[in-house]
């Protein structure tokens, strides 16, 4: 989509207007310039877009920065920043120790226009679905607001409401950040590191499962599903018959979030069983991996319930990871390779999964991963800090162009945060204990009978299908020989803009020589001397004329090259 679709709407307008104005007053002027948005900003922030590279002083301020771009922009691009928070291999960590902090800071809505959606989705009004309704949300988030209610069965429920006209803000906002991606990976080729167009497909991905509270409704369900055979371990159930795609109500577990239980410990009656806390939430994640298949993937303190002694609830399932068989495959030979050293191996398995690019020098990230190996190998397990290790290998592979799956990364994520959490509860617990068991059974179910009749079937199918279109590709190949129907398509990259600034330049030039042309005609008429006149006005007025109609002409060229930024 091109900038002048954009201006046409006046709404698009006004955003692009708006971002224009914030990453400007943020440091990110000389972006601005360069990615042509300059000319929606107003005349007195156009000289200072370009002073603003010296505040770029390093990685934290570029974060701290993009912190506040982003809260000032809203739900949209606070989710964007949430999305790279989670890519330490794309950004560097001290730009995402500031993105970290990012929190949905968006104001509240109503209470009476979340009472309105709620009865719009279930068809009755509040009072005939709730016994009691909260008056002020529990949490605002920048798609939702939480409440607390009881049903008419006596059980009390947590009740999730989307935002009024998120929905079209969201999908506004998406289209703008396609183009603002596309502009930043053809005007600006340093960006191509970070992969903005990437970056975008995962918000616009998670944003759409987020907006869709059936979808949450149902991975809670399965959670809660899986759960409900492991002691001392819960997720809420979903209240089916007072959930919709706008509306989510959810059992309510007992419980105070982690970080609670563990500084108010000693002033509770019931104390916590630490290592047995420690225990299950270790083996809970080791479980969602390895069985479950899909995981939470924002395990913070505030998404971990805790009961005394030792009963955990993980509550907020939009933000789930999904690991496919094939990944899981790659998963365990990956971990397998890292803990025999074989860097060879990994770096192919890490092929596999499509994160190695045509930039990665793969001998020098083959001595590299060697280097972080020969740091931790020897090492008692209680000295290493996973979510360091965690940290220190996504660093590895930004470095060198590598950039894993959208699941992996946030299950790295959700492993540190696990980690940290885990290294409060229990600093002595051998999680590698609890892992070892958990791969072998992995390794076992890969080269199983059942697994290979099964990769054998997917294979047969796969010839079958070449078997059977072949003949008929190979007609189609040879009809279009034979007619002369082939077609040789050339790519090309930044012309567009190229065949712009041509069409600007002469446009420019042909209007400087029409306005110089006017000069001269208006000259040559004043300094006549004739006294001829028409409608009673003599023919010198006209070339007065003349000039001022040329002066109005040159001050509007004028303001459009000052406009542009490129007087120099």
């Amino acid at each position: 989509m091109t900038p002048l679709q954009f201006t046409r709407n006046v709404r698009s307008l006004n955003r692009l207007r708006l971002i224009a104005q914030v990453l400007t007053r943020h440091g990110f002027g000389h972006i601005v310039a360069q990615i042509d948005l300059s000319r929606f900003l107003p005349v007195w922030m156009l000289r200072r877009r370009n002073r603003d590279r010296a505040t770029d002083v390093g990685p934290s301020a570029v974060g701290r920065r993009l912190v506040a771009v982003f809260g000032e922009l809203g739900p949209t691009f606070i989710k964007l920043g949430q999305v790279l928070s989670t890519r330490p291999d794309i950004i560097p960590a001290e730009t995402l120790a500031e993105l970290r902090r990012l929190q949905d800071s968006v104001p509240l809505f109503d209470t009476e226009d979340a009472k309105a959606i709620i009865a719009e989705e279930l068809g009755k009004p509040v009072t005939e679905l709730f016994a009691w309704f909260g008056d002020a949300p529990l949490a605002s988030a920048s798609i939702s607001q939480v409440y607390l209610a009881r049903t008419h069965a006596g059980e009390e429920v947590v009740v999730k409401v989307r935002r009024p006209g998120v929905e079209d803000t969201i999908r506004h906002d998406m289209e703008l950040l396609r183009w603002l991606a596309a502009s930043l990976e053809n005007l600006l080729p340093e960006s191509r590191a970070f992969h903005p167009s990437l970056i975008v497909a995962e918000l616009e991905e998670m944003t759409t499962r987020e907006l869709d509270f059936v979808n949450e409704a149902s991975t809670t369900d399965r959670f809660a599903e899986s759960f409900s055979n492991v002691t001392g371990l819960q997720a809420p159930r979903v209240d089916w018959a007072l959930s919709g795609e706008r509306v989510l109500t959810l059992e309510k577990l007992p419980g105070v979030n982690i970080d609670d239980a563990l500084d108010n410990a000693s002033a509770s009656g019931a104390p916590l069983d630490r290592k047995l806390l420690a225990t299950r939430l270790t083996d809970c994640y080791f479980m969602q991996i390895f069985e479950l298949g899909m995981f939470h993937a924002d395990p913070h303190p505030g998404n971990i319930l805790v009961e005394a002694p030792a009963r955990i609830g993980l509550i907020d399932f939009g933000q789930v990871g999904v690991i496919r068989p094939e990944l899981m495959s790659e998963l365990v030979t990956l971990i397998y390779a890292l803990v025999d050293g074989e860097t060879g191996m990994v770096i192919d398995t890490l092929a596999d999964m499509g994160a190695v690019s045509r930039a990665t020098d793969r001998r020098s990230l083959s001595r590299a991963l060697q280097s972080l190996l020969l740091k931790y190998r020897g090492l008692p397990v209680k000295r290493i800090d996973i979510g360091v290790l965690l940290g220190e290998f996504s660093e590895l592979v930004r470095r060198h162009d590598v950039v894993v799956p959208r699941d992996v990364s946030m299950l790295l994520k959700a492993l540190a945060l696990v980690s940290s959490v885990v290294a409060r509860l229990d600093p002595d617990l051998d999680l590698i204990e609890l892992l070892t068991p958990r791969l072998k059974q992995a390794m076992r179910d890969r080269f199983s009978a059942k697994a290979a009749r099964r990769h054998m079937m997917l294979a047969g199918w796969d010839l079958f299908s070449v078997l059977r279109r072949a003949p008929g590709q190979l007609r189609t190949v040879m009809q279009r020989a034979s007619s002369g129907a082939w077609e040789l398509v050339v790519r090309h990259e930044n012309i567009d803009r190229l065949i712009r600034e041509l069409d600007r330049s002469s446009n420019r030039l042909a209007f400087s020589v029409v306005i110089a042309a006017i000069i001269v005609g208006s000259s040559v008429v004043v300094s006549a001397g004739t006294t001829l006149s028409f409608f009673g006005f003599k023919v010198q007025y006209f070339g007065i004329i003349g000039y001022l109609f040329a002066g109005i002409l040159g001050l509007g060229l004028s303001w459009a090259i000052f406009r542009s930024g490129r007087l120099h």
